[in-house]
């Protein structure tokens, strides 16, 4: 399944075992040459790894340089795509943890289709509001890793994601972020064998836009 260290990649997680209508066998996460970090949301690689391992599942890694256009993208997301049918001869399914935007999705099924590749989206069509309490009251422990400026203020990059900051997050913010205003790094949940234990780092400001709080895995 698709890897982004957040939130709904985890809870998509949980899903998916919770169903057992499939074996999740990996994950695949998109990385930043030079920032070693998982790309959009920022975490760090050695988190993505910790969080691997505590899911009991190993990481498939999809590079990609800075400023990637989509071609770059796409050819990247295909080769791991080839690298995972290499691991596990005959794999065609894979899992994203999408939930309400149906162009994305449209996208990532085209793509995944030249390649001869199944997707599924188990959360996908969720009420969003309700899903953030259902994950919180589940047992998913997130903090904010990127808060997108210009649409959510810059103070909320760090928080955790609990009900207090449901209640904070003004009107026309997604519970979930699922417009982009801001990505998580999880830590601990049911997907995981346990918790992990994350220090907050600096706050930095990228492209005049995206806040992102560096979360540092504790020694």
């Amino acid at each position: 399944m698709a890897w982004s260290g957040g939130k709904d990649a985890a809870w998509t997680l949980h899903t998916l075992r919770q169903e057992g209508c499939v074996e999740v066998v990996g994950l695949l996460t998109t990385l930043t040459e030079g920032f070693d970090r998982i790309s959009m949301q920022g975490i760090r690689r050695d988190v993505l790894h910790a969080q691997a391992e505590v899911a009991g599942l190993p990481v498939l890694e999809s590079w990609i340089p800075q400023q990637a256009d989509n071609t770059t993208y796409e050819t990247a997301f295909a080769n791991t795509l080839a690298e995972a049918q290499a691991r596990w001869p005959g794999i065609q399914d894979i899992a994203f943890g999408d939930l309400l935007l149906t162009d994305v999705r449209d996208w990532r099924n085209a793509l995944c289709a030249r390649h001869g590749w199944q997707t599924h989206y188990p959360l996908f069509g969720a009420d969003t509001n309700t899903l953030a309490r259902d994950m919180i009251a589940g047992g998913l422990r997130a903090s904010l890793c990127c808060v997108d400026t210009r649409q959510l203020d810059a103070r909320f990059a760090g928080r955790h994601f609990d009900f207090d900051l449901l209640a904070e997050l003004p009107c026309d913010i997604d519970p979930c972020g699922e417009h982009g205003e801001f990505h998580t790094c999880v830590y601990a949940g049911p997907m995981f064998a346990r918790p992990l234990t994350l220090n907050q780092g600096e706050t930095t400001l990228r492209d005049q836009r995206f806040a992102y709080t560096d979360w540092v895995l504790a020694s």
